[in-house]
């Protein structure tokens, strides 16, 4: 066959035939199956991560509240009733501030804002701890707040629940 013969003929045929239809469906399904549960647990973990920086994010907000307070108590600028622990009364605390009697010349805020729990699906908000309720308590007794977690029941991708980190 002559290559003039054989471009012409070449030219002629237009499209696919089914076989090779059904071949590209096949290789795409499977893609697919592969691709949508990788995609699924990199979301997950994508919200596990904003969870961890969530949590660090306001524990450390708290340790940086008590420690202004034990310092503004050591240095007299306030005085400290028997039963305070120095820890916030409440997380909009944390957003306010306080100047510590003086020890500031402003307000000092602890955080600009109060990050959301990603795997808050009721708008429960953050679990609360105070310093006299136990590690993993999950009952607060209202005294101040000692430590945050997550009150979702779903686990994580290591097995361990939300609500435990």
């Amino acid at each position: 066959m002559s290559l003039s013969r054989y471009i012409s003929k070449a030219r002629g045929q237009r499209g696919l035939t089914l076989l090779e239809m059904i071949i590209a469906l096949a290789i795409l399904a499977v893609l697919a199956t592969v691709v949508v549960p990788m995609a699924e647990v990199t979301a997950m973990r994508g919200k596990e991560l904003e969870l961890r920086r969530s949590l660090r994010e306001i524990r450390i907000a708290i340790d940086h509240y008590k420690a202004d307070f034990d310092k503004a108590v050591e240095e007299k600028k306030i005085i400290a009733a028997i039963d305070e622990t120095g820890y916030p009364e409440d997380l909009e605390s944390l957003l306010e501030g306080d100047d510590w009697g003086g020890l500031y010349p402003y307000k000092r805020k602890y955080l600009r804002r109060l990050p959301k729990d990603p795997f808050d699906e009721y708008d429960e908000g953050w679990g609360l701890r105070s310093y006299k309720d136990d590690p993993d308590s999950t009952f607060y007794s209202g005294d101040d707040i000692y430590d945050v977690y997550s009150q979702s029941q779903r686990m994580a991708l290591d097995g361990t629940p939300y609500n435990t980190w």
